[in-house]
């Protein structure tokens, strides 16, 4: 428990640093947030008026004091757009993105795993070369001409997926919220229509974004796996007699996995922050489309709020994948 306080005391200077560089840089961005609100037929009075009420006649250093009291505060502003807190914009929002990403993360690593193994275990062979293929063609296609060409191929054309409308269905009605998974909410009250509705749902942005990380997973499982292959403990675990699968699977994946797991946090991390576009192929409520939304409008709390949501996010996954680290190997320590 001291180890992880002091990590979170460390991620601190990070924090205060996001803060400023989001604040500076929505102020200066082009567009001026009263004349959005105040409408296209607003006199120059009624848009000073909006200004005023904004607080956006202050000087920048006093905005940005008052900025740091709210938050000191939990307060992370009102969106002027909705009306609605910040924080409960994310709250609501967040759980659509991080439902995505995590799906998309572990359809990934359940195909960049074995693939990365495959590789490493036959290097140089007809299988390695067609693991480099597969992975190259999934990268080199950006998201969103991946979720279009999907969504013209499996539902326009073959019509197998389901509309790309969202989390769910018009015609189905979301379960009541506990985690904001809808994946285990329905399951929580057995709802099976409304989890395969969800899934249904989840398919094709899944794969969208799965197959835009599995080239640094499989790359990285495979370079790895080389290495751990090579060493003097896999050699002296097969002389002593071990079979082929238990040499493989207890002794050099789990070795292995560590490269691998500080790849999977920054490709989560990517993923997360990055998956707007897919959210706007497949119409997904987000947090990712509302910042973009946000942006468009020179609408500043919610974009401050979307980047310091994701530095906040950053941090607890860097501290799970620290202790992800002493679990597979406990000759790391959090000291380090």
């Amino acid at each position: 428990m001291k180890m992880i306080l002091k990590r979170l005391l460390l991620a601190l200077p990070n924090l205060i640093g996001v803060i400023i560089v989001t604040f500076v840089l929505t102020r200066a961005l082009p567009g001026d947030p009263a004349a959005y609100f105040a409408g296209a037929a607003a006199t120059p009075e009624a848009v000073e008026q909006v200004r005023v009420k904004l607080g956006l006649d202050r000087p920048l250093p006093e905005q940005f004091l008052h900025y740091v009291v709210d938050l000191a505060h939990g307060d992370w502003g009102s969106s002027l757009a909705t009306g609605q807190k910040v924080t409960t914009e994310i709250a609501a929002r967040l759980p659509a993105s991080l439902e995505l990403t995590l799906c998309g993360l572990l359809l990934a690593v359940s195909i960049a795993l074995p693939l990365g193994v495959l590789a490493a275990t036959r290097p140089n062979s007809w299988a390695d070369h067609g693991v480099r293929v597969l992975t190259t063609m999934g990268v080199s296609l950006p998201t969103f001409f991946t979720g279009l060409l999907l969504v013209y191929i499996f539902y326009y054309k073959l019509g197998w997926a389901a509309s790309p409308n969202g989390r769910l269905d018009a015609f189905v009605t979301s379960p009541p919220t506990v985690t904001g998974f809808y994946l285990i909410d329905s399951l929580l009250i057995g709802d099976l229509a409304v989890f395969w509705a969800t899934l249904k749902q989840l398919i094709l942005p899944t794969v969208t974004m799965a197959l835009f990380v599995l080239a640094p997973l499989a790359r990285m499982t495979r370079a790895s796996m080389l290495g751990v292959l090579s060493s003097d403990f896999v050699r002296t675990a097969r002389a002593s007699g071990l079979t082929p699968g238990t040499v493989l699977y207890t002794y050099a994946l789990r070795n292995a996995l560590l490269p691998v797991l500080t790849t999977m946090g920054m490709v989560f991390s990517f993923l997360l922050g990055s998956n707007v576009l897919v959210e706007k192929v497949f119409a997904w409520p987000g947090i990712g489309s509302f910042a973009i939304e946000s942006l468009v409008a020179s609408d500043y709390a919610p974009v401050q709020g979307f980047v310091l949501s994701m530095a906040l996010l950053y941090v607890v996954l860097n501290l799970l994948i620290d202790l992800a680290y002493t679990w597979l190997d406990p000759r790391v320590s959090l000291d380090g």
